[in-house]
């Protein structure tokens, strides 16, 4: 066997004194893609954040190609060939994609910056990718998918040996994820080592060669993925079974709580008309760049529209903001948690209460009245953190989604738009948010669910629009609601044409 490329030796984490990693000892082969498992505030993303410098470990040891290393930055991991592919977008939004690339490792001819050259190496990366991204696009004017392969582009360029990747497939598409895992095969072919966290097991199975399993920030198992199942994986993940992971579909009533008539955005939405009905989850389904967040956002009030009309409970609304929207009891969790929902370096409280701050003043803010309502969705949600002082920064990216869903609650919305509300969330926490969406259809809420997975839109919805180049291909019902007939839809075609 090859000696080991990463050795993780006791590796013990705390923050403000509460330990999140118990002695982690791990031996990772070069040239393996080893998956990382856990469910939310396991401990994944802090442990490879100390392989990658982004924090120091409270105790243990890091070795690189047996050498005691210490990881102070994320400068001294990537001298020492470790790149990191982060769950949350760490790009400069003012800039455009071949300076974001490059950041960091620019290319210079004497004193000056050689953008030609940088230029060119972009134009090659993105092209590995199968991606016809501009590189002198601004990342500002991105779609979530695309920042995505500008990430990964990113990591690439640094020549890394060790490259993790922390939920890269969250947001792209099938066809985007297939170009992805023939790249970690060539990848993987040279010799190069990836560390791979995942919540869809079914990539992981695909994937890995191992897989280790953290709980409550212990290591829990380390097995060859040839050996486990699906099942097996999400058992050990959440250290006991796991039953019906969707719960039965409640029947809409027949009452109108939203109606969009004629909606359309020069060149990115065209004529969308459809109707939510009270007690319904509407799901929107489609390929990246379909336009169901386009079609979100002008609802919200987030895009202007070039036409088009809205009702709300049977009266016709004007909406050209987000606060109008909140005012008609309409709220919209983006795909984009951090850069359109949450402010990181704000404590729990402050994020939860942001839209909803007036009804906790009396002359000056209630702190009291305040916490003791994040309290509620604390315990609602089983939000992990240290105290309610924690800013979201130092929370994993499924109890930050948490925080964003309470913020949203926190308005009691009528209609609730949820844009992929399951990105990089465990089994186990997509579990509870399906079991509590069925609690707030139950509570007289209704939903629009957009999701790229097949699996919820058919598990959830009661109906299914599926939408292809900024129009609606078709409305799905009953047995229609399956892989198939939405995918013929997505994909522009019919039974009749196929």
């Amino acid at each position: 066997m090859s000696s080991p490329v990463l050795q993780l030796s006791n590796i013990v984490k705390e923050f403000s004194g509460v330990r999140v990693l118990h002695e982690i000892t791990l031996d990772v082969l070069p040239g393996e893609v080893l998956g990382i498992l856990g469910e939310n505030g396991a401990g994944k993303s802090t442990l490879l954040k100390i392989i990658s410098g982004i924090y120091t470990k409270t105790s243990g040891t890091v070795s690189v190609n047996g050498k005691v290393v210490n990881l102070k930055t994320p400068v001294d991991a990537k001298k020492l060939g470790i790149a990191m592919i982060p769950q949350e977008f760490n790009l400069i939004s003012s800039l455009n994609v071949f300076e974001n690339i490059f950041l960091g490792s620019e290319i210079k001819s004497g004193l000056f910056l050689n953008k030609k050259t940088m230029r060119e190496q972009t134009h090659e990366l993105l092209k590995e990718l199968k991606t016809d991204l501009d590189p002198n696009a601004l990342i500002e004017d991105l779609t979530v998918a695309q920042k995505q392969m500008v990430e990964i582009a990113k990591a690439l360029v640094s020549n890394a040996n060790i490259l993790i990747m922390d939920e890269p497939t969250t947001v792209l598409t099938e066809h985007e994820v297939r170009i992805l895992f023939e790249l970690v095969e060539r990848l993987k072919a040279r010799g190069v080592t990836i560390l791979f966290i995942s919540h869809k097991l079914k990539e992981v199975k695909q994937l890995c060669d191992r897989l280790a399993i953290l709980r409550d920030g212990h290591l829990i198992s380390l097995d060859e993925v040839t050996g486990l199942n699906e099942k097996d994986m999400a058992r050990k993940m959440v250290g006991r079974e796991l039953n019906q992971i969707y719960p039965e579909k409640s029947a809409p009533q027949e009452e109108t709580v939203l109606k969009v008539s004629n909606l359309s955005i020069d060149g990115v939405l065209k004529n969308i008309n459809f109707e939510l009905k009270k007690g319904e989850v509407l799901g929107f389904s489609g390929l990246v760049g379909a336009g169901r967040t386009e079609t979100a956002e002008a609802i919200m009030g987030l895009r202007h529209k070039d036409s088009g009309a809205l009702e709300v409970n049977g009266k016709r609304v004007e909406v050209n903001s987000p606060v109008e929207a909140v005012n008609l009891r309409l709220a919209y969790l983006s795909e984009d948690r951090q850069g359109k929902g949450l402010i990181l370096n704000f404590d729990i409280p402050k994020n939860i209460t942001l839209i909803s701050l007036k009804a906790y003043v009396k002359g000056l803010i209630n702190k009291s009245l305040e916490r003791k309502k994040v309290k509620e969705f604390v315990s609602l949600f089983d939000i992990k953190a240290a105290s309610l002082d924690t800013k979201l920064i130092n929370l994993s990216g499924g109890n930050q989604q948490k925080v964003y869903l309470s913020k949203w609650m926190d308005t009691y919305p009528e209609i609730l738009i949820l844009d992929e509300p399951t990105r990089g969330i465990d089994v186990n926490t997509k579990k509870d948010i399906y079991h509590f969406i069925r609690q707030l259809i139950d509570d007289g809420l209704s939903v629009i669910f957009i999701s790229s997975e097949l699996e919820e839109i058919i598990g959830l919805s009661n109906r299914v629009i599926v939408m292809r180049s900024g129009e609606i291909m078709g409305e799905l019902t009953g047995e229609d609601i399956n892989e198939e007939e939405i995918m013929y839809h997505a994909a522009g075609l019919t039974r009749q044409t196929a």
